[in-house]
């Protein structure tokens, strides 16, 4: 136990020591300021407009800058589409894999893909030719990380500028983002993996003889490079079925640390970013502080169920009843406690232990993570921005509370922004609770469920808020590659999506064109511990309010009846 909190700890101060500089450095990419590598990307980013025929140097408002990212988003998923049925005709395909059936399958997957989700009902390894793997899957990588991004630096300088009818351009920002972000870091991140042991190869898969003298056939691919930007990118797509708990995927401890610090290290350092571009790095500290505090409450509370583990197993002749079920012995109940919670509060969606055998209050923390909405560092960009969404909300109860109009960062928020940031908080909610209660009362939402009980119905929530939240990891109990729930959760990708985005770009939009006010002495202060508390209780309050209900008849039932000796 004392290792693993040591672990927990070296774990926060090495993510804040890198992130730190980090988010430095992306104030400066977004901000047109000069950094390290402009002199090799800098002529590359100018080829690159002088082909497409952007103009750099014109900016957009919020619609256009929303539309825009919409309509690029639509060509990604079709493309996507495409290459999946048509693999079997395209190059770098040694097992001769089909295309990818039945059509409904790779829609979901497009939809996935497009939306940072990254939501697999299908073996990656026996159904992705190397072709689709690196072509579409690794770079819609690249591009859905991207996209949060863009949206996110769109609100910074929604909250920054005055007087302003624009929020940047949108192909500007990807471009920045991709060149100058998510590629030199997952270059660095791909090279140590594979230096770990992580495969980066093309060659056809190889058959070997077991020690019982059984063959077995092991794939191969360019795993290392689809791992660094699943993890950088929060995206969380495995190359293999098992995810990070494949050893060619996750080899060793140094590894394990490796990816799980990737997944938190770009989110954590746009929170600084935020900091530096808004010209007051306290305001990019009180809301790190409000993130890292909600995590160690759910990294707590994981790793302290996982290590009492299930009382039942006692009764049935095991000496400890800690949980072992589920977790990867490589890495013990620490590790993989660990993973758990960074990869359910980041909309990540990679684990390397079964969230499914988890015990029913370890389940629900990962579950809980994501319908708050991934804003306990969340995903690159999205976690952020999402995050805002709350920070508004609790600015504007604190005005009600004090008797004055709410102002964040020198600007009143009004009617408008706080109607849009409640629906970007209650869009996903309400098509969470809408699409389990569907599922939970028709065939083809039961018929594919392995448990019955309260734990059958925590496998239909956590699929439909992994999916709204654009998470991608799963309660493998659930059989979800039907018809039904392919296209359910491929609706909820997208509109747990967008229905953020549109209302997040809004409410840059209609900032921008407010004047800054300087504060006065009524102006309520938010960058003092007495914010990160209001912040933290608002996002907390709002959770347990919206699925409380909900949890309670699925894992919080579960624990109680597990408690009591009993079994379904």
């Amino acid at each position: 136990m004392t290792n693993d909190i040591m672990m927990f700890a070296f774990y926060i101060v090495v993510l804040l020591l890198l992130a730190l500089p980090l988010g430095k450095y992306m104030a400066k990419v977004f901000s047109q300021e000069k950094t390290i590598f402009d002199f090799v990307l800098k002529p590359i980013e100018k080829v690159i407009y002088r082909i497409t025929g952007v103009k750099e140097t014109e900016e957009m408002n919020w619609k256009q800058y929303a539309v825009t990212l919409i309509i690029f988003n639509l060509f990604g998923m079709i493309l996507v589409y495409l290459i999946q049925v048509w693999q079997d005709i395209l190059p770098f395909n040694p097992e001769q894999l089909s295309g990818v059936d039945p059509w409904h399958l790779a829609l979901n997957t497009a939809v996935s893909f497009m939306t940072n989700t990254n939501w697999q009902s299908y073996s990656p390894e026996t159904t992705m030719s190397y072709f689709t793997q690196m072509t579409v899957l690794t770079v819609q990588n690249f591009l859905s990380a991207a996209t949060g991004l863009t949206v996110a630096v769109a609100l910074i300088r929604g909250l920054t500028r005055k007087d302003a009818k624009t929020i940047g351009n949108f192909w500007v920002d990807m471009v920045r983002s991709i060149m100058w972000v998510l590629l030199p870091l997952a270059i660095i991140s791909s090279t140590i993996l594979v230096e770990e042991g992580v495969l980066q190869n093309l060659s056809p898969y190889v058959t070997v003889q077991t020690l019982d003298g059984a063959d077995q056939k092991l794939a191969m691919g360019p795993v290392a490079s689809q791992e660094a930007i699943k993890m950088l990118g929060t995206n969380g797509g495995g190359f293999f079925n098992a995810n990070s708990a494949h050893p060619f995927e996750n080899p060793t401890p140094v590894s394990n640390f490796i990816e799980m610090l990737s997944i938190f290290l770009i989110p954590a350092g746009l929170v600084f970013t935020f900091g530096h571009m808004v010209g007051d790095k306290r305001q990019g500290y009180s809301i790190i502080a409000s993130m890292i505090l909600l995590f160690i409450i759910m990294l707590g509370t994981l790793y302290t169920s996982e290590l009492n583990g299930n009382p039942i197993l006692s009764s049935i002749g095991v000496s400890s009843p800690t949980s072992m079920e589920g977790k990867e012995v490589r890495f013990g109940i620490g590790g993989s406690a660990l993973f758990a919670t960074v990869t359910t509060a980041a909309s990540c969606g990679a684990v390397n232990s079964m969230h499914d055998s988890f015990t029913p209050l370890g389940g629900l923390i990962t579950m809980l993570q994501i319908k708050l909405g991934e804003v306990i560092l969340g995903g690159v960009g999205a976690g952020f921005y999402g995050m805002m969404m709350f920070v508004i909300i609790t600015v504007f109860i604190v005005g009600l509370m004090v008797g004055r109009t709410p102002e964040y960062l020198g600007k009143k928020i009004e009617a408008w922004e706080t109607k849009m940031a409640t629906i970007a908080i209650l869009i996903p909610s309400v098509i969470i609770l809408i699409g389990s209660g569907i599922a939970s009362v028709i065939d083809q939402g039961t018929s594919a469920l392995t448990n019955s009980g309260p734990h059958g119905l925590s496998e239909i929530l956590y699929a439909f808020a992994s999916a709204a939240g654009n998470n991608g990891s799963a309660f493998a109990g659930l059989s979800a590659n039907t018809p039904f729930y392919n296209l359910m959760l491929a609706f909820n990708m997208v509109v747990g999506r967008f229905g953020v985005i549109i209302p997040t770009l809004a409410i840059a939009g209609s900032m921008a064109a407010k004047k800054i006010s300087p504060p006065g002495p009524g102006t309520f202060p938010t960058t003092g511990w007495l914010f990160v508390v209001l912040l933290v209780g608002v996002v907390l309050i709002v959770g347990a309010l919206t699925f409380l209900p909900v949890l309670s008849l699925g894992p919080i039932v579960e624990h109680l009846l597990m408690l009591k000796g009993t079994t379904f």
